[in-house]
């Protein structure tokens, strides 16, 4: 696969839960994580002692973050509303040349920052609250 632009890695946001995904406005960089925990099925019969995973087992989960500045547009009013009331919306991760990652998740975190001669920013982290739907580009 060929480099790709940072800019291109975008987090949308259902905006009315109707399907529309709108780009969270003022990000700079974002990031998708995903994760799974291991199930150790280890036993003296392992074969030469060697630690065993149980396969498909353990739970999965993703995680998302970004930082940019603050726009104060749609898109960051909403997520601040999502916050405060504790939603669960559908969200998008479009991944260059990869695919859409697709699912519920909470903000877990936004925090604000400012300085004297400087723009405000702000930095969002959300974890997976459900099942992710991936589709390939």
């Amino acid at each position: 696969m060929a480099a790709q632009n940072g800019k291109d890695l975008l987090v949308k946001l259902d905006l009315t839960g109707n399907g529309q995904f709108e780009t969270i406005a003022g990000l700079r960089a974002t990031r998708i994580s995903f994760n799974a925990e291991t199930v150790d099925v280890t036993s003296l019969e392992s074969q030469g002692g060697w630690r065993e995973l149980l396969a498909g087992a353990g739970v999965k989960s993703a995680a998302i973050s970004g930082s940019g500045v603050f726009k104060d547009a749609a898109t960051d009013e909403r997520a601040r509303q999502i916050f405060f009331d504790g939603e669960v919306p559908e969200f998008q991760v479009i991944i260059p040349a990869f695919g859409i990652v697709q699912g519920p998740f909470m903000i877990t975190s936004v925090e604000y920052a400012g300085t004297h001669n400087g723009e405000a920013t702000y930095e969002v982290s959300m974890a997976s609250a459900g099942v992710l739907a991936f589709t390939a580009l």
